[in-house]
């Protein structure tokens, strides 16, 4: 399983980016798959996400109405647009999955068994 993300990029406030997750070695349908942010000196942390076999993602509460997670069966891949970025929104963002994960640990970057490395977004104020 190998997951790319891409998309990043040099933004000003209030402006949008889209980013791409591909994925390989699954049907990702039967996975969970998120994506989680990392900024500067802090942990990795859950942005949005879909749960196993369902398509109503979960959102991080400070993204909510900002953020949108979507996802192409048929090109193993999945987005995540993001309008109104904010500085705060400034990090090194991750796409992960896992054919195990409960709903209730979908937050948790700890328990994702596969992931890829991350693309930088960087929103100036």
């Amino acid at each position: 399983v190998q997951l790319q993300a891409s998309g990043g990029g040099l933004v000003q406030a209030g402006g949008s980016l889209k980013l791409s997750c591909a994925a390989s070695g699954f049907a990702n349908r039967g996975y969970a798959v998120s994506w989680f942010r990392q900024a500067p000196g802090k942990e990795h942390e859950f942005v949005a996400g879909f749960p196993r076999n369902n398509n109503r993602p979960l959102y991080e509460d400070s993204v909510k109405g900002r953020f949108t997670i979507s996802r192409d069966n048929s090109k193993d891949t999945v987005y995540l647009e993001m309008n109104n970025l904010k500085p705060e929104d400034t990090a090194a963002y991750y796409c992960a999955a896992s054919s195990r994960i409960i709903l209730s640990s979908l937050r948790s970057w700890s328990h994702y068994a596969y992931w890829g490395p991350g693309t930088l977004v960087t929103v100036s104020s």
